[in-house]
């Protein structure tokens, strides 16, 4: 029976709003364990040295310290992708790496134990730069990678990882060409997403085999799935906490996890280790650094015949998921950069810097914001404007290409010109438009300047979900999900697929905790793979007790199951709503039925997302401000509508549009020190400083679940930067091709100011 939709697409209450707003919910801080000591980590000040003695019998001796570790106490863990970052070691590969970790009845004591560790160095030639890090004579980070270079083998569990980028005939390509360009563009000053919570966690062993973490992680199962390897076992639970902002950043580092799991086996007691935010800056993961050195072949119709060249991918001093975020990377750049020949590489680097990990935008916003400013210098060269060149190349319905497990896939979604054309129109793009490195306005010393940038991603659909739905006697659903709440309303907006699909009030749609132990697999929420991944397993468990439900009542009811619907927890013969049965006369008082759900693995669809901004250029002081932002998108039918508005209203901070503008961490070459680490010295975007901003959101059906939805929030951030440097140049009508756009670097591009080396 059809039906309109009772709750998808409509203004509904979080379900955990009241929670939030009265302090019910339980954040991070809020767990407090049973004889739960505190952790706290002594941290190096040298970017590179060997550890040639330490010394910690005053801080054991110390009253209320009840564990003092080093590299010599503990074995040796090791995680991210490869395996190679250790708990501690005996070598430090950055400024804020681990040299000893200290566990005590209070933060004070901790703090306090850490003061009487006495350490001696052995300094090491350091290196920050991503190629002067492969050369044959820079100082080797990890002795099992020469040249710093991490070794190309794809993980055993995902032996066709994309790391190189083949297809067709560069040469032939190029040989096709009107024009070439070749050019190198950066997108390396390791951003800081910084959620306003710390990160966290608390280590406490059951049993000797037996570990339970709790943590305020935006993937909760993730979280165990990546760490069960790293501590070399088999039961690991895992609970999340609210999470309430994590931009990728809480997915999955387990560094935390080693130290407080180290120190709660040494002491027999739970320990938990909070950062505090000057450990958040400086020893946390920020954003991978990128470098993209490429030769690019385009016609004069728009058609890219070539690309070649190399990704220099920087991880700083270790990698959570560098070759995936490279696979990642090499996938999406296909689904804008239409073009039949390919060889680019991609190369992980370490560096002496803080280790990089999982950042929203993962892959795509890096290679993105380095690569599409060497496209728009071809486009420049073709006369082409650059709406006319991403309506050509965008993907297309038919269009195939690789992704990231390294599998040709067919993309079978919608054609996403409609949305450009309609975000074009918002914008203004035809009026604003006046050709490449020329400005739209200029006032005084004022110009104005527009760009745009353009983000897709396939990973709505990865990896596997799993769902279970129980429908009890008294009217009522309970949804088995393992997902976290981190800010997204996820939660909530699963919770409205079950209600939608069950036709029964929201409020008797109940979601059970995000503990490892408590429910089925699940990947986590990343790559926006909540709406279709995680909701198609939702869908199905939903769908399929509500299947079983109505087959024990067509049993009762001397009926088929086909001729009964359920509404607000009770059962009818379709057509014949006045005779409605209610769930515990169907069921009896002594039944549930449970419902199961299956998503596997599908990147034929993906999602997208086209920025227009405009700047205004002051030539005088150099000085770039954002002041018009239009997002364009068709993401099928509108789940919760306050939620994705939000979420594409983060495209600015936490390492996103405005890492184009001034969020950066700036180091110090000569020390190895982060000189910005703190609060007021890294420059955010403040409320009085938002430029004007609309969201231009299509709702053409997607052919994804039963709600035809795709995800969109994770690449709100991806399309900015790239935008922001073609508009500045075509305010100035000179190129930066480096992050951020700051004052000297206009003031230095228009000649006024001189400056070492060049304006990247």
């Amino acid at each position: 029976m059809s039906r309109g939709l009772r709750h998808i697409g409509k203004e509904t209450r979080r379900k955990d709003a009241r929670d939030i707003v009265t302090g019910k919910a339980r954040f991070f801080n809020d767990v407090h364990l049973p004889g739960m000591l505190h952790g706290k980590v002594l941290r190096s000040p040298h970017a590179h040295a060997n550890i040639t003695r330490i010394n910690v019998d005053r801080a054991r001796t110390m009253p209320g310290v009840r564990a003092v570790l080093t590299h010599t106490d503990i074995p040796r863990w090791e995680w991210g992708i490869p395996k190679h970052m250790p708990v501690l070691d005996n070598k430090v590969r950055f400024v804020g790496d681990a040299v000893a970790l200290v566990a005590a009845d209070t933060p004070d004591i901790a703090e306090a134990a850490l003061e009487l560790i006495d350490v001696e160095y052995e300094t090491l030639p350091a290196v920050f730069d991503v190629e002067e890090a492969m050369t044959i004579d820079a100082p080797p980070l990890y002795p099992q990678y020469p040249n710093n270079t991490y070794p190309d083998e794809a993980p055993v569990y995902e032996p066709h990882l994309l790391q190189h980028l083949r297809l067709g005939d560069v040469e032939k390509g190029f040989a096709q060409a009107d024009y070439i360009i070749e050019d190198t563009c950066g997108y390396e000053i390791f951003p800081n997403p910084l959620p306003p919570e710390p990160p966290g966690v608390i280590a406490t062993w059951e049993t000797p085999d037996c570990l339970t973490i709790y943590t305020p992680s935006q993937s909760i199962a993730f979280f165990r799935f990546i760490g069960i390897p790293f501590i070399d076992m088999a039961d690991m639970r895992a609970i999340s906490t609210q999470c309430g902002g994590s931009y990728g950043t809480k997915n999955a580092n387990l560094t935390p996890v080693g130290y407080a799991a180290q120190l709660a086996k040494a002491t027999g007691k739970p320990v938990k280790i909070y950062y505090t935010k000057e450990e958040h800056f400086h020893s946390y993961s920020m954003r991978l650094g990128s470098r993209v050195k490429a030769k690019v072949g385009i016609k004069k119709d728009g058609t890219v015949t070539a690309i070649s060249g190399v990704w220099m991918v920087n991880t700083g001093s270790g990698s959570e998921s560098g070759p995936f975020q490279i696979a990642v990377g090499l996938g999406e750049v296909q689904l804008n950069l239409r073009c039949a020949n390919w060889d680019l590489a991609g190369k992980l680097v370490c560096t002496n810097r803080s280790p990089s990990g999982i950042v929203r935008g993962y892959g795509g916003q890096e290679l993105e914001s380095s690569i599409l400013p060497i496209i728009g210098r071809a486009l420049e060269k073709a006369d082409i404007d650059p709406i006319d060149f991403f309506k050509k190349n965008s993907v297309k319905p038919g269009d195939g290409y690789f992704w990231r497990e390294g599998n040709w896939w067919t993309y079978r979604g919608v054609d996403f010109n409609t949305a450009i054309d309609k975000g074009a129109e918002a914008f203004g793009w035809q009026e604003k438009w006046q050709g490449w490195g020329k400005p739209t306005a200029v006032n005084g010393t004022k110009r104005v300047g527009v760009g745009v940038g353009v983000h897709s991603n396939a990973d709505v659909g990865e990896d596997s979900s799993e769902a279970l739905v129980k429908l009890t006697p008294d009217g009522r659903a309970v949804l088995y999900c393992c997902v976290s709440e981190a800010g997204l309303g996820q939660r909530s907006s699963l919770c409205k697929m079950v209600a939608e699909v069950l036709d029964m009030p929201l409020e008797r749609v109940d979601m059970s905790p995000p503990d490892t132990h408590l429910n089925p697999f699940e990947f986590g929420l990343m790559g926006s793979r909540g709406t279709y991944a995680v909701g198609s397993a939702v869908i199905a468990a939903a769908e399929d007790a509500r299947q079983k439900l109505l087959e024990i009542a067509a049993l009762k009811l001397d009926v088929t199951a086909d001729q009964l619907e359920t509404k607000n927890g009770k059962v009818h013969i379709i057509g014949r709503p006045e005779k409605k049965v209610p769930w515990h006369r169907i069921l009896g008082l002594y039944r549930t039925i449970t419902g199961k759900g299956r998503f596997e693995p599908d990147y034929s669809l993906c999602n997208f997302l086209m920025s227009f901004v405009e700047v205004e250029v002051d030539t005088e002081t150099g000085q770039v401000c954002l002041t018009n932002v239009v997002n364009a998108t068709d993401c099928g039918q509108i789940i919760s509508p306050k939620v994705l508005e939000g979420q594409l209203h983060g495209a600015f901070g936490s390492a996103g549009l405005d890492t184009a503008l001034f969020e950066e961490s700036v180091l110090d070459e000569a020390s190895g020190r982060m000189l910005n680490g703190n609060m007021v010295d890294y420059k955010w975007r403040t409320f009085t400083d938002l430029p004007d901003f609309t969201n231009v959101i299509l709702e053409t059906p997607i052919p994804s679940h039963r709600f035809k939805a795709v995800g969109v929030g994770e690449i709100a951030t991806s399309p900015g930067p790239s935008a922001v440097l073609m508009a500045v140049y075509n305010a100035i009508g000179t190129r930066i091709t480096s992050y951020p756009v700051t004052a000297d670097k206009v003031l230095n591009a228009l000649g006024k100011i001189k400056e070492k080396g060049t304006t990247r």
